[in-house]
């Protein structure tokens, strides 16, 4: 352990006169000392030995929940194991709330603030998917194993370092295992701690994709929408003339792009995508209903509410025209819901808990990126709460496909620097 204190002891010193000289990020002098004090107190250096000790254990973990469904809307399951976990390594307090998010309190010696430490319950993958752990060499192959499996069996081990070691943070730690992260899960976890009335939570951390050295400060808002087109429907013969649900899809689609495409072309930078387009019932039928996904991202908040009337303006304009050209039956009718709304923001690169994600990255050699992303900091961040989500570590690949894979590269080094951030978060006696 001391030769290891030693080497990052030296790469931080090393990475930090760097840092200075290419000016990409600054990190000021007094983090870099506070990290180095922690990077030299022998409950750390335990806590970072008893990490890697946990290594054959943090593994069977991380294969044992990846091995439990939990698909969008549909992660109690895997919740109530997790929840069980942090019973079983005695967290003070533990709960499932009415959201399912699973939360486990460590009280601090002072508790005057509280320091939530998150990784996301929920995969991408629907209900029935094989998850089966598949062991290659030295390489996991599974839906949701790194996004965000591995996040979880992190908080486990750091949780059991804590532990074991008897270290004593300053402040309140809240264990956060949040549900509907992913896809049309909207944050919803998120957004139920953050509620009024919520739980008190002074500073957030998540951990998400990425190797280390990501720090994401900064949100990237979307606005997401279902789009139904409805009408009578009938046979492709002998109904032909009725108005088609599925013409009018395809022309708002054109009429969308058309102007979405020239509206992007230039302003701070904004995506759109139509992901998702269902409906109909076999090739001889008119449809009776046509449905969109869009996805609409952009780093500021007001081109999303302009590129809303755009899409809007597009979906009248494509239902006006073919209710104009049908030879017979009922209008078409059209509904646009809003099934998504993240929010944007963004916090200073100066702000204490970004500062203190900086020195610890570099304290392990990485060279730390600030980021913008869309993950459970949005909503902290859009609220003007300190917030991060630093990476998992590790190297791993296809996320979000059936052919995810993650392979445990001195993964328990990400590990330890969210043990080291945490802990310059909340302090320690």
């Amino acid at each position: 352990m001391k030769n290891l204190m030693k080497s990052l002891t030296f790469l931080f010193l090393s990475f930090c006169a760097t840092i200075i000289a290419q000016d990409e990020v600054t990190i000021d002098k007094s983090h870099m000392k506070v990290t180095q004090k922690l990077l030299k107190n022998k409950k750390i250096q335990g806590a970072f030995d008893r990490i890697e000790a946990l290594e054959t254990l943090t593994v069977a973990r991380h294969i044992e929940l990846n091995e439990i469904e939990a698909p969008p809307f549909k992660e109690e399951k895997r919740a109530k194991v997790f929840a069980d976990y942090f019973t079983k390594l005695e967290l003070d307090t533990v709960w499932i709330d009415t959201e399912g998010n699973v939360l486990g309190l460590m009280h601090g010696s002072e508790g005057k603030r509280t320091v939530a430490l998150d990784a996301h319950l929920d995969t991408v993958f629907p209900e029935g998917t094989d998850v089966k752990v598949r062991i290659q060499n030295d390489t996991l192959y599974a839906p949701g194993i790194g996004d965000d499996t591995r996040g979880l069996s992190m908080l486990l081990t750091i949780i059991e370092a804590l532990r074991t070691e008897k270290i004593q943070p300053k402040d309140d730690i809240l264990f956060v295992g949040s549900v509907g992260e992913e896809g049309l899960g909207d944050l919803r976890g998120v957004k139920h701690l953050f509620r009024e009335g919520g739980p008190r939570i002074d500073s957030w951390i998540a951990i998400d994709g990425g190797d280390i050295g990501r720090v994401n400060n900064k949100g990237l808002g979307s606005y997401r929408y279902r789009v139904t087109f409805k009408g009578p429907g009938g046979h492709s013969w002998g109904a032909f003339g009725l108005a088609n649900p599925h013409h009018a899809l395809g022309e708002a689609i054109s009429n969308f792009v058309e102007v979405a495409d020239e509206y992007t072309s230039e302003g701070p930078k904004t995506s759109y995508n139509v992901g998702v387009i269902s409906g109909g019932t076999s090739i001889n039928s008119i449809p009776f209903e046509s449905i969109m996904q869009i996805d609409v991202r952009s780093i500021d908040p007001k081109r999303l509410d302009e590129m809303e009337d755009l899409l809007e303006i597009a979906v009248q304009k494509a239902l006006s025209h073919q209710n104009q050209i049908k030879r017979q039956g009922p209008e078409l009718t059209v509904e646009i819901d809003k099934i998504g709304n993240r929010p944007s923001g963004e916090l200073s690169d100066q702000l204490p808990l970004v500062q203190r994600t900086l020195a610890a990255t570099s304290a392990f050699g990485a060279k730390p990126f600030l980021t913008r992303g869309s993950t459970n900091s949005n909503i902290p961040i859009a609220k003007g709460i300190p917030a991060v989500t630093i990476g998992r570590g590790g190297k791993g690949g296809k996320a979000h496909s059936l052919d995810e894979w993650w392979s445990n590269e001195e993964g328990h080094k990400a590990i330890q620097l969210a043990l080291l951030i945490l802990l310059s978060e909340t302090g320690m006696e």
